[in-house]
């Protein structure tokens, strides 16, 4: 059952041996090759000490700009632009958003927190305006959404491309871009849970979205490495400004404005780590030396998972019971975690723990992440306890 990379992560594995982690959706682990990377990293920084920005901004950044579009199937490598974390890239969107009156934005009620406080707390200052249409039914979310955005000219449409809470993955993205009649309405994907988790293809809608996504999850390169695909014309001079967005800068206007450039550099921000996009780089490369795709990661997951519920349904049901889940096996759309809606999440949480069994839960959702790290033997074994400590 291909992805056959298991051992490729053999130091996070040796790390603690007892441990089962089923929770890639929300820690995954990091190939060895990361570790190489991240020493490089170091090495690089003493080598070219007072020219080291020079180095990673012309190659480092390039090499992984061309990694993502090559994998995102985007027109020119030069749309992406890096930041440390997704609310960087938030807060300058919003930034690029008319003043003066409250901002219209639409989304759905089950974004990733990093966005919802966000929201909330711009909400109490009357600065924004949300609307937020509900997920459930999952089934006929796209639909609902982009007849919502149909209806009103919005100043941000926000959503997620896989929901944190269930796994389910909202597509086709075409029909939501489709449904924006102006073009003054930034369209924002959050493929945080679907970049290297789903096969993506932003061909059809790369001239109207922006699209970010990080290493955290999926990417396996920890923290510090998001990006965001910025199609040209939109947005195109956010007053949240770092000094990194001066290298793509056009000629300074006759007006001594500040300039921007045309790409997505006109999204970066300031001085930060580029230690994770180091890990980021080695991890494309590693794929591309293994030939394994996106694609090949996710049927994997997909076939670990069917092992994982087709056991929990062998002995009858159990406190983790089948019927319980958000996005059942029959349901394509799903990305590569599964979740459980109880209210039990907690005490099947901590029963699972207190045996070693790593997940994770929000409020009454329990989550099984599935990764490359796992084979058919760690789902045996996390069916064993569950069958002898939780049932």
């Amino acid at each position: 059952m291909r992805p056959d990379i298991k051992q490729d992560f053999s130091r996070f594995l040796k790390a603690d041996p007892a441990r089962l982690h089923m929770a890639a959706h929300s820690h995954h682990y990091w190939p060895d090759i990361t570790f190489d990377a991240h020493m490089q990293a170091w090495q690089d920084a003493a080598q070219y000490a007072d020219d080291k920005w020079e180095y990673v901004l012309g190659t480092v950044y390039r090499d992984v700009q061309k990694g993502i579009a090559d994998m995102l199937h985007l027109p020119s490598p030069g749309t992406i632009a890096f930041a440390p974390n997704t609310h960087e890239f938030l807060n300058r969107l919003i930034s690029a958003l008319p003043q003066g009156r409250p901002l219209q934005i639409l989304t759905s009620d089950s974004e990733f927190y990093s966005f919802d406080r966000q929201m909330k707390r711009l909400e109490e200052e009357g600065i924004v305006e949300i609307k937020r249409l509900p997920a459930q039914p999952l089934e006929s979310f796209t639909t609902r959404f982009s007849k919502a955005a149909a209806e009103k000219d919005y100043d941000m449409i926000y959503v997620s491309m896989v929901f944190f809470n269930s796994g389910f993955v909202v597509t086709p993205l075409t029909e939501i871009a489709r449904a924006v009649k102006s073009r003054d309405t930034l369209i924002v994907i959050d493929a945080y849970h679907g970049f290297m988790a789903v096969p993506i293809d932003l061909s059809a809608v790369a001239e109207r979205v922006f699209f970010i996504g990080g290493g955290y999850k999926y990417a396996m390169a920890g923290e510090g490495a998001c990006f965001m695909h910025c199609p040209a014309g939109f947005a195109p001079r956010p007053r949240n400004t770092g000094w990194f967005a001066a290298f793509g800068a056009l000629s300074q206007s006759a007006s001594g404005a500040v300039a921007y450039g045309d790409d997505g550099s006109r999204f970066m921000g300031a001085t930060t780590d580029p230690g994770g996009l180091y890990r980021l780089r080695s991890v494309l490369r590693w794929l591309q030396e293994r030939q394994m795709t996106v694609n090949d990661i996710h049927r994997h997951a997909h076939a670990l998972q069917k092992q994982f519920v087709d056991g929990l349904g062998k002995n009858g049901k159990g406190r983790l019971n089948p019927d319980d889940l958000v996005v059942g096996m029959d349901e394509l759309r799903r990305g590569n975690f599964l979740t459980f809606k109880t209210e039990e999440a907690g005490a099947l949480y901590a029963a699972l723990k207190k045996h070693n069994v790593i997940t994770d839960y929000r409020g009454d959702c329990l989550r099984f992440g599935f990764g490359p790290y796992h084979d058919s033997q760690d789902i045996n074994r996390l069916l064993e306890i569950i069958d002898r400590h939780v049932r």
